[in-house]
């Protein structure tokens, strides 16, 4: 009887032992596996020569992004909460009907999306549709990084660092002010914030990016004179060293333009399908609409003789902007007409880029574009680099280089069926050109995903310059004039 509880217990001790080893092996992968994950994409936990080697794949590696979510309030929040003081940019926002006016606050609702278009009509068709403000990109972009994946609080395992400040927002409240020291200070304040916090100092700032919602002229004043437009930030030595992704990238490498947002904000893929389904199917009774104002007080505009053109045609629909009870920030009136127009014109504006593109893209409708810096130098994450594909180019250099009737005839001379590609081109591009709703999560990328996706692959690029053994600083900020250059 001894003997046989003697043997018992023997196998018993070694079931013991064995079940321990196994165990021991098990949280000894566990426990190397959490500490590297996010360092390594794959990792072999071979222990011994006939073991089958073991690996465990992170879906994030490389895609990790650390906030600096203990930026001080009054480079974000704080102007959201004195919202009153900020512009919508726009006066004739206040005639929307929409309890908008012309301060920043009743665009601030639904996570910066602004108010929600009650009566979209057959225009629009379902009800992610929004009177979205431009300038409240910083806002959207930053509510949807609080949803990205692949965040993380360490900052040693991330691949980028986002600066959720809401630069444009700010720059506004000083822009026109002469004294320089005022319209600079928070610029100043921002930079040597972030230059003394531990995270810097791994890249010294070469993986911080930072978004917003107006062009990047407005942060590249080069001079110290009072009446030139716009703030010193880009100018800033530490500034220099971060990526800046706004709506109007400038001739600087370190600025890098992403869509305007459009007024059109999916909360599901399907809605997206449902959208492209229906520009699809628009009956296009106008062959090319222009929906602007005519800009007479700047030199070498094209505007007013494209808007000759258009007017001496029966083939052009224009909408102008500029007349009385026509609202060109209610996205019914925009859209309505590039929905039935298949080609419609983007000249340069204000400035080389407009939102106008995004929306007649939307629209289904094929962009004519007549300077390379208005799209296709800009946008390099989110159009095709071969811009045939989804568009026309009339390249005009000189408003002297717009001949009479020189748009008709161009569109004139395109097959139905080059259009009808062209037409199914844009349509395809729409997931990634809008920013979907930040409340919800599509499984299609949108444009805050291509967005993303480039500025990781612009930071990994300069790490590999590192380990490479070069100067990280060769190229990452220089002057590229060629953006703005025709071919």
């Amino acid at each position: 009887m001894e003997k046989l509880l003697a043997g018992k217990c023997h196998r018993e001790v070694w079931f013991g032992v064995l079940v321990s080893f196994f165990l021991f092996f098990v949280l000894l992968c566990f426990d190397y596996s959490t500490s590297i994950l996010d360092v390594y994409h794959g990792v072999n936990f071979s222990v011994i020569h006939h073991v089958r080697p073991f690996y465990i794949k992170d879906s994030c590696f490389g895609r990790y992004i650390y906030i600096h979510d203990h930026l001080p309030a009054r480079f974000n929040f704080d102007l959201l909460a004195n919202c009153h003081s900020l512009s919508t940019g726009s006066k004739s926002l206040s005639d929307q009907g929409a309890n908008t006016s012309d301060n920043m606050c009743p665009h601030l609702v639904n996570s910066g999306l602004g108010p929600q278009i009650e009566k979209p009509g057959k225009v629009l068709a379902n009800k992610s549709w929004f009177l979205t403000n431009p300038y409240l990109l910083e806002v959207i972009f930053h509510n949807k990084m609080k949803t990205y994946k692949c965040l993380t609080n360490n900052s040693n395992l991330a691949s980028a660092i986002y600066v959720p400040s809401y630069t444009g927002l700010d720059a506004s409240l000083h822009l026109w002010d002469f004294d320089l020291k005022v319209r600079d200070a928070s610029a100043k304040d921002l930079v040597n914030w972030l230059s003394r916090r531990p995270e810097w100092k791994k890249m010294w700032g070469r993986d911080h990016f930072f978004v917003t919602g107006r062009t990047s002229w407005d942060f590249r004043r080069t001079s110290d004179n009072g009446s030139d437009w716009g703030t010193n930030l880009r100018f800033l030595p530490e500034s220099l060293n971060m990526s800046m992704l706004s709506v109007e990238g400038s001739c600087w490498r370190n600025d890098l333009a992403i869509p305007y947002p459009t007024n059109f904000h999916p909360a599901s893929d399907s809605e997206v399908v449902q959208w492209q389904n229906r520009v699809r199917k628009c009956k296009r009774p106008h062959l090319f609409s222009f929906v602007g104002a005519p800009r007479p007080g700047m030199q070498n505009s094209i505007r007013g003789k494209l808007i000759d053109q258009c007017q001496a045609s029966s083939n052009c629909k224009f909408v102008h902007c500029g007349s009385p009870g026509i609202n060109c920030n209610d996205p019914v009136t925009v859209m309505r007409v590039f929905e039935k127009s298949v080609y419609c014109l983007q000249p340069p504006g204000d400035s080389h880029t407009r939102r106008s593109a995004f929306d007649s893209l939307l629209a289904g409708c094929i962009p004519v574009f007549f300077h390379p810096a208005t799209a296709y130098t800009q946008y390099l994450w989110h159009l095709p680099e071969k811009h045939t594909k989804y568009s026309v180019f009339i390249p005009v250099k000189e408003v002297e280089d717009l001949k009479e009737g020189m748009i008709e005839k161009t569109l004139l001379r395109i097959s139905n069926e080059k259009a009808l590609a062209m037409r199914e081109e844009v349509i395809r591009l729409v997931p990634k050109l809008v920013y979907a709703d930040p409340r919800s999560r599509l499984e299609s990328e949108d444009a805050f995903d291509s967005a993303v996706q480039g500025v990781l692959e612009r930071i990994e690029n300069v790490r590999k310059v590192i380990r490479e053994g070069n100067d990280p600083s060769t190229g990452f900020a220089d002057e590229d004039w060629t953006k703005f250059m025709f071919a």
